[in-house]
C-alpha cells in the first residue's frame, strides 16, 4: 500500500508538472522571442533617431560616431540617399532577428540581433523551469512518503490488533491516529475487543461456576450408586435408586439454574416454599460426609417458616455455605432459622477458627480464598440468592457466621417482568 500511495502521488505530480510545464514553456518561449524582437525594433527606431538628429546638426554621419551607441553583439546597416551604406558591429551569420526603422531624412536603419541570444535565454528559462519541476517532484516524493508512512502505519496497528482479537488476546489499545476513518475502525476494534472480552469472561465464569456447583450433586449421585453397587437387598438399592433420582433432578436443575445465570442474572423463579423442608434434605444430604470427618450438624430456631425463592437455588446456597464449614471450619455445624421484620434468616455457623481479618467483606468476591480453595463458591451463593431478590451476608467473621435472606412476601410483578417473560 505504501509503494501505491507513493506512486500515485508521483504519478499525479507529473502529469501536473507536464500540462502546465509544456505550457509554461511555449509560453515563455513566445515571450522571450516576442521581447527580444521588440528590443530589436526599439534600437532600429533609436539609431534613427540619432542619425537624424547628426544630419541635422553636422549633415554627416560615420561608423564611429555610431558604433558606440550599438550594443552587444547586434549588426546595424545604415543607407543614406547618396551615401554608401555605413555598417557597425560584425554581420551575424545564421538566423537573425531583424528590423528596420526609417528616418525623417530619408535614411533608414536596420539593426539585426543573432537568434542565439533567444536561444541562450530560452535555455536558461527551461533550466530553472526545469529545476522547479525537479524540486517539485522530490517534495512529492517526501509528501508521498510521509502520507503513506501516516496511513500505512496505523493500517499496519489495526491489522496486528485484529489478528491479535482472532488469536484470543481481547484488550483493547485506545490508540487513536488522527484519521477520521481510521479513528473509526480503531473505535470499532476497541468495542468489539471488550465484547469479546465479556464474553470471554462470562464463559470462563460459567465454566467455573458449573464446575463447582456441579460437585458436590456428583458427589452425592456416585455415592449412592457406589451403594447400589455393594447391596443385594432390593429394598436398600429401591430406597438408594430413588435417593440417586432425587440427585439427578437436583443436578438438572443446577444446570438450569447455571445456564438461566449465564443468560441473565436477575432472571429468576421464585416461588413461596417450605424451607423446613430444604433445610432436612441439606442435612440428610451432608450428614454422611460429616459424620465420615467425625463432626456434627444440626439445625434450631422457628419451624414451618415458608420463603419466597427458588427451592434449588436456596439448596445451592445452603450446600455452599454446609460445604465451607465443612472444609474451612470446625467443631459441630449449626443451622439455625429465625425471623426478622418481612424476612427470613437462615444463619450457618461452626466453631471453626473463623474468617480472617485479612479477607473481611472480600470473602464473596472471586478467587478470593483463604484456604487454597477456589474461591467461587461463596460468590455464587451470593449471586444466587440476589437472583431470587434475597442476600448473603457474612454476619460475623469468628466464628464464622452467615445469614441467608429470604423474603416473606412474593415481589410485585412490575409491568417490564411480564413483558420480559412474554418475550423469552
Amino acid at each position: 500500500m505504501r509503494r501505491r500511495l507513493i506512486q500515485s502521488t508521483l504519478a499525479v505530480v507529473l502529469v501536473v508538472i507536464a500540462v502546465f510545464g509544456v505550457s509554461l514553456v511555449l509560453v515563455e518561449t513566445r515571450t522571450i522571442s516576442d521581447s527580444a524582437r521588440e528590443r530589436v525594433e526599439s534600437e532600429a527606431v533609436r539609431l534613427a533617431s540619432i542619425v537624424d538628429s547628426r544630419l541635422l546638426v553636422e549633415d554627416k554621419v560615420t561608423a564611429e560616431i555610431i558604433s558606440d551607441q550599438v550594443t552587444g553583439d547586434r549588426y546595424a546597416v545604415i543607407r543614406i540617399p547618396g551615401k554608401p551604406p555605413i555598417e557597425v558591429g560584425t554581420k551575424p551569420d545564421g538566423d537573425v532577428i531583424s528590423a528596420t526603422a526609417p528616418g525623417e531624412e530619408g535614411e533608414t536603419v536596420t539593426v539585426q540581433e543573432p537568434r542565439s541570444s533567444v536561444t541562450r535565454e530560452v535555455g536558461r528559462t527551461l533550466l530553472i523551469i526545469g529545476l522547479v519541476a525537479l524540486l517539485a517532484v522530490i517534495a512529492a516524493v517526501l509528501l508521498a512518503i510521509r502520507q503513506a508512512s501516516r496511513l500505512a502505519s496505523p493500517l499496519t496497528d489495526l491489522a496486528e490488533t485484529a489478528e491479535r482479537l482472532g488469536s484470543g488476546d481481547p484488550r483493547p489499545r485506545h490508540r487513536r491516529y488522527g484519521v477520521p476513518e481510521l479513528d473509526r475502525v480503531a473505535d470499532v476494534l476497541d468495542r468489539s475487543a471488550e465484547r469479546i472480552a465479556r464474553m470471554l469472561t462470562a464463559e470462563r465464569r460459567l465454566a467455573a461456576d458449573a464446575s463447582h456447583q456441579l460437585r458436590t450433586p456428583l458427589t452425592a449421585l456416585s455415592m449412592r450408586l457406589e451403594e447400589i453397587t455393594l447391596t443385594d437387598d432390593p429394598d436398600t438399592v429401591k430406597e438408594e435408586a430413588t435417593i440417586a433420582l432425587t440427585q439427578v433432578e437436583r443436578l438438572t436443575d443446577v444446570v438450569e439454574r447455571l445456564l438461566t445465570n449465564s443468560r441473565d442474572p436477575r432472571t429468576g423463579s421464585a416461588v413461596t416454599f417450605d424451607l423446613d423442608e430444604v433445610i432436612q434434605q441439606q442435612l440428610a444430604e451432608w450428614r454422611p460426609a460429616y459424620r465420615s470427618a467425625g463432626r456434627a450438624i444440626v439445625t434450631s430456631g422457628k419451624r414451618q417458616l415458608r420463603a419466597v425463592g427458588t427451592p434449588g437455588a436456596v439448596a445451592q446456597v445452603l450446600a455452599a455455605l454446609i460445604e465451607n464449614s465443612l472444609m474451612h471450619g470446625g467443631g459441630t455445624v449449626a443451622l439455625r432459622t429465625r425471623v426478622t421484620g418481612n424476612q427470613v434468616v437462615v444463619e450457618v455457623t461452626d466453631e471453626g477458627p473463623g474468617v480472617s481479618a485479612e479477607l473481611g467483606a472480600r470473602i464473596f468476591e472471586r478467587a478470593i480464598s483463604g484456604h487454597n480453595s477456589t474461591g467461587i463458591g461463596l460468590a455464587v451463593a451470593r449471586d444466587l440468592a440476589e437472583a431470587d431478590g434475597g442476600r448473603l451476608e457474612m454476619l460475623q467473621a469468628t466464628p464464622a457466621v452467615f445469614g441467608l435472606f429470604l423474603s416473606r412476601t412474593p415481589p410485585q410483578k412490575s409491568p417490564d417482568d411480564e413483558y420480559r417473560r412474554t418475550v423469552r
